[in-house]
């Protein structure tokens, strides 16, 4: 089993950085899939980011150039720089950990753009 905590979430203007974290305990294989997906009210889940055990990034075409993604391995962390933020971006965030067929699921953040 695994579990994941989250932190970071907030309220921010448009313009502004939030930085999300999420780590991961339990029973962590060395090598795996972390990422974010986020869920705005009334729409589906969707993918925003991911990051191998080795360093490769995917983003979702809607954070390319203001979002980047991090991880630290020794603490099995992973990090989301969110930066010029948009009202759009407001939504739940969700940390994912995929290993050996398995996904995890934090309890996710509340990130809300709003002047």
């Amino acid at each position: 089993q695994v579990l994941l905590v989250e932190s970071g979430g907030g309220l921010v203007q448009p313009g502004g950085s939030l930085r999300l974290s999420c780590a991961a305990s339990g029973s962590i294989f060395t090598i795996n899939v972390m990422g974010w997906h986020r869920q705005a009210p009334g729409k589906e889940r969707e993918l925003v980011a991911t990051i191998t055990s080795g360093g490769s990034t995917m983003y979702a075409d809607s954070v390319k150039g203001r979002f980047t993604i991090s991880r630290e391995n020794a603490k099995n962390t992973v990090y989301l720089q969110m930066n010029s933020l948009k009202a759009e971006d407001t939504a739940v965030y969700y940390c994912i950990e995929m290993q050996l067929g398995h996904n995890y699921w934090g309890q996710g953040t509340q990130v809300t753009v709003s002047s």
